[in-house]
């Protein structure tokens, strides 16, 4: 048998797990853990993390590890969790199937000179054909839109409104005058903290990092002349954080430590689909993100991986594994990037979980009994704003019905295997906002059938500064590919190629760990289904699972339960309240009625 040092793995592991070539020589690969039962990370010699690998080779890996360090396997390392987070390097246990619903990702090599050239090739490719998708998107929504704008026009030539059917529109009106009082300049940017001094808050925003070193944004929203306390943690409690919890300073430049006595309940928001963290930072004194600060809440937004910004510590944008991930990786890796910081700072043994459609899906997915239910038991309520977890009748729609007959090969092709149509965020970067806010609005309408009905539309197009973001080509073939969501029309439950009876997940889908529940749908949603995911928890499918919050708005579409202008009366009040009465707040825990 060949020796070498657990630092410099064999050449042929080395590259089939595509740890040759990276940043350093230290970069080699060392040690695989598990995160669940069916995902691994890669830790490299110098202690950075990389996206998993087939557990085939994780178990290669590890057994050649054993083998150096002069043990016959990884099973006197039963529990060496090492402090990172919960994972295991014991991978023995883990099972050798993949569920229909989330099959094995691309896996792909290192990064030698022949795959760099043949990632240019592929991205300039899928580059192009993806653009010409765009094109007829963009073409579509303006066509639409032809008949809707000159029947505006028409309608006031001949002296009528044709805004004086908005149910909201007095309101917007006093708005209007009231900006033009206060001589406010709409000022378009993409800067979440921006927002927050206009309502008298501040913003700062922290790198966390996830256990297959991904850089996420986590953003903090508070009250300047109110800063929220932070204790000092005891030496137990640092110990239980482990190196892999990204560590958030009680005080910053920006934030003095507030006075003893001033405790806040976290509360942690994560967006939808092509969403960011500014989603819910729009809507002036109406967002829900200052609402709950206002409430007395500490407010946490995450923003899902790649975002804005993509950024990895060892991978480059370039590289293919940076893409190679969908919406389960944004849920058991993401979610604990976010939680286990924000709980390591406040000392809360739980925080509120509130999130609106994709944010929803990554959060029942991870909390399955099958991906990473213990995280649940850091979640006090789980507030689900449009929850995503059954597909809308907007899925036969014929441009979606395209991307879901195309088989994957076809797919890659046209979309890649890196960032799905780069070209939007290009857009965002060189567009006017004024021009962005109207095109994006009109893309969004067109392709999901939203519309601004109830919202202010004087504030519309600052709603889409903050979208679309970055997010891979497999998470959206996860979404609308043949394989996964558009063909199963659930997110949890599999069935027959005949779609009529069940293949799997027949059974309860959570165990007793799964929070405590709230659900706000919107009536007139196309795009999900909510009113199918109360019925299952009605018809008691569920039985772990306590609903303690159900409520259908007849007439809200997807993007109402965040941005109508009766959002704040019909839910974020609701919502402050079940996050109230389920938060574990405890002695010297500030509290406020709005």
């Amino acid at each position: 048998m060949s020796c070498f040092t657990a630092s410099n793995p064999p050449l042929s592991i080395e590259s089939s797990l595509g740890t040759k070539n990276l940043l350093t020589p230290n970069s080699a690969a060392y040690k695989a853990y598990s995160i669940t039962h069916q995902d691994t990370v890669i830790e490299t010699s110098d202690g950075h993390r990389l996206p998993g690998v087939p557990l085939s080779e994780a178990k290669k890996l590890n057994a050649l590890r054993a083998a150096a360090e002069g043990r016959e396997s990884l099973e006197e390392e039963k529990s060496d969790t090492g402090g990172r987070d919960g994972g295991s390097a014991n991978i023995e246990m883990a099972p050798a199937f993949t569920d229909p619903l989330f099959p094995p990702l691309p896996v792909h090599g290192p990064a030698t000179l022949l795959r760099r050239l043949q990632c240019v090739v592929f991205r300039t490719v899928s580059g192009m054909l993806s653009l010409c998708f765009l094109a007829v998107v963009v073409m579509g929504a303006v066509v639409e839109s032809v008949p809707e704008v000159v029947g505006q026009r028409l309608l006031r030539i001949r002296g009528v409104d044709p805004d004086s059917r908005r149910p909201f529109i007095e309101v917007e009106k006093a708005r209007e005058k009231e900006r033009k009082e206060k001589k406010e300049k709409e000022v378009l940017i993409c800067d979440i903290g921006f927002y927050a001094k206009k309502e008298g808050l501040e913003a700062e925003v922290y790198t966390v990092e996830t256990e297959d070193g991904f850089l996420l944004e986590l953003h903090h929203i508070f009250d300047p002349n109110d800063p929220p306390y932070y204790p000092e943690p005891t030496e137990k409690q640092e110990a239980e954080d482990g190196e892999r919890i990204t560590v958030i300073p009680r005080e910053t430049e920006r934030r003095r430590n507030g006075k003893p006595g001033r405790r806040r309940y976290p509360v942690l928001l994560i967006h939808g689909l092509l969403q960011s963290a500014g989603a819910y930072c729009v809507n002036d004194s109406d967002s829900l993100a200052f609402y709950l600060v206002h409430c007395g809440y500490d407010v946490f937004l995450g923003n899902n991986r790649c975002g804005f910004s993509p950024r990895h510590t060892v991978l480059r944008y370039s590289d293919p594994r940076m893409w190679a991930w969908n919406i389960r990786q944004m849920g058991i890796l993401d979610l604990p990037a976010f939680i286990n910081p924000i709980l390591s700072l406040t000392h809360f043994p739980k925080l509120a979980l509130i999130a609106h459609s994709q944010g929803t899906t990554q959060t029942f997915v991870a909390l399955a009994k099958q991906q990473r239910p213990d995280l649940g038991e850091k979640i006090s309520v789980f507030c689900s704003l449009a929850p995503a977890v059954y597909a809308g009748p907007l899925i036969n729609k014929f441009y979606f019905k395209f991307m879901k007959i195309i088989p994957p090969s076809a797919f890659r092709i046209i979309f890649g295997i890196h960032a799905f149509i780069p070209f939007m965020m290009f857009m965002h970067r060189i567009v006017p906002g004024k021009l962005y806010g109207g095109l994006g609005y009109r893309v969004f309408w067109f392709l999901f059938g939203w519309t601004d009905t109830r919202w202010d539309r004087g504030l519309r197009n600052r709603f889409f500064q903050f979208s679309p973001v970055y997010v891979s080509a497999e998470t959206m073939r996860w979404w609308l590919g043949r394989e996964c969501f558009a063909r199963h029309r659930c997110v949890l439950s599999t069935r027959t190629p005949d779609g009529d009876s069940p293949e799997r997940g027949d059974g309860s889908w959570f165990d007793w760990r799964f929070p405590k529940l709230a659900m706000w749908v919107c009536g007139s949603d196309d795009l999900v289904d909510g009113r199918k995911l109360i019925r299952r928890f009605e018809e008691g499918k569920e039985p772990e699972v306590e609903v303690v919050w159900k409520k259908v708005i007849e007439e809200y579409e997807h993007l109402d339960v965040v941005w109508a202008v009766d959002a704040r009366k019909r839910v974020f009040e609701e919502v402050a309240e079940v996050v109230r009465r389920c938060g574990d707040v405890g002695e010297g825990v500030v509290e406020r009625r709005v």
